[in-house]
């Protein structure tokens, strides 16, 4: 196991190195000059050119991009913001744990709120409980999440004043952000839940377990559920992804200065270093999610686990044999 971990964590070398280099070409030829921007439409051509060679933006594309990727992989520094010169690391490692607050939370309520519901959708086929819950997952996917929080803000910060609209400035600030980020994973995850157990349940091996007398709980709890888990456990990956990529839009909403927040301003302002380092940063993130997400499967699956087991055997038994 230890051995195909670190085999998976160099395969996700060569793909953050391609989404740094992919960014980096994207920021570099998106029009918009960072240097006109940063002294105003009053800057004369002069002031313009002394900046841009203050940025190494007069550099040629090339050198640029080995100067970015050798301070981002060898010195393993994401450089400074153009705009207020302090370290992309330390504003990254400061506004990431709010982020992950938000996606963390968001991905708690799926979890405990969709696989209990979609199993009891499952149990309950047909019944006007899992029609009125398929209904509502439905709607629940099909609303976009930055509308359904701004319809959040007019609601209860606004109209009803009990939560406030946007800032960061104790728990009730997550409440709107957090639900408005979770509903569409919920609905997602209901879904997920009610298909993978509706398959299962249906299976030979739970008509036997049931043909033998035991009880629907320990039939569904012990026999169905573990086998249900794989499917679950794949759209779960797929969950924290998005709900960490959802929170980055739903900071800009609320207002919330996480790493959303600051990568769309860094954007808009033509900020290269922190736009290419958030997107590097966030890479990274996602390809542990995915690693993660393998090694699930082999904690579920005994299939899967025994592959690792067996792989590692036979590699040991080929080097007895060499040696």
């Amino acid at each position: 196991m230890g051995k195909y971990i670190v085999k998976r964590l160099l395969m996700m070398i060569p793909v953050i190195l391609a989404v740094a280099i992919l960014i980096f070409t994207i920021m570099t030829f998106v029009p918009g000059n960072p240097a006109s921007l940063i002294l105003g439409a009053d800057a004369t051509e002069e002031q313009i050119l002394i900046k841009e060679h203050e940025l190494g933006l007069d550099q040629p594309y090339v050198v640029r991009l080995g100067n970015f990727l050798k301070q981002t992989f060898v010195d393993f520094d994401f450089g400074r913001s153009y705009w207020t010169n302090t370290s992309v690391t330390e504003e990254l490692m400061a506004r990431f744990p709010r982020t992950l607050a938000i996606a963390g939370f968001a991905m708690l309520f799926t979890v405990i709120i969709g696989i209990p519901l979609g199993i009891f959708t499952a149990i309950h086929e047909g019944t006007f409980a899992d029609r009125i819950g398929v209904l509502l997952c439905v709607i629940g996917v099909s609303m976009p999440t930055f509308w359904l929080a701004m319809l959040f803000v007019l609601l209860f910060a606004l109209k009803l004043k009990l939560l406030p609209a946007q800032g960061m400035d104790g728990a009730k600030y997550f409440v709107l952000p957090v639900v408005a980020q979770s509903l569409g994973g919920i609905s997602g995850m209901v879904r997920t839940a009610r298909a993978a157990m509706l398959e299962v349940v249906r299976a030979d091996y739970v008509t036997t377990a049931r043909s033998k007398g035991l009880s629907e709980r320990k039939v569904i709890y012990e026999h169905a559920l573990p086998n249900a888990m794989l499917p679950i456990i794949s759209v779960l990956s797929g969950q924290l992804a998005n709900q960490l990529g959802g929170a980055l839009v739903i900071e800009q909403v609320f207002s919330i200065p996480g790493i959303g927040l600051y990568l769309i301003n860094a954007v808009n302002t033509r900020d290269y270093p922190v736009a290419q380092s958030s997107v590097v940063f966030l890479s990274i993130l996602f390809s542990l999610i995915v690693l993660l997400t393998d090694l699930g499967y082999a904690a579920v699956d005994p299939i899967i686990r025994a592959q690792f087991v067996q792989g590692g055997t036979k590699k040991k038994k080929r080097k007895e044999e060499n040696g």
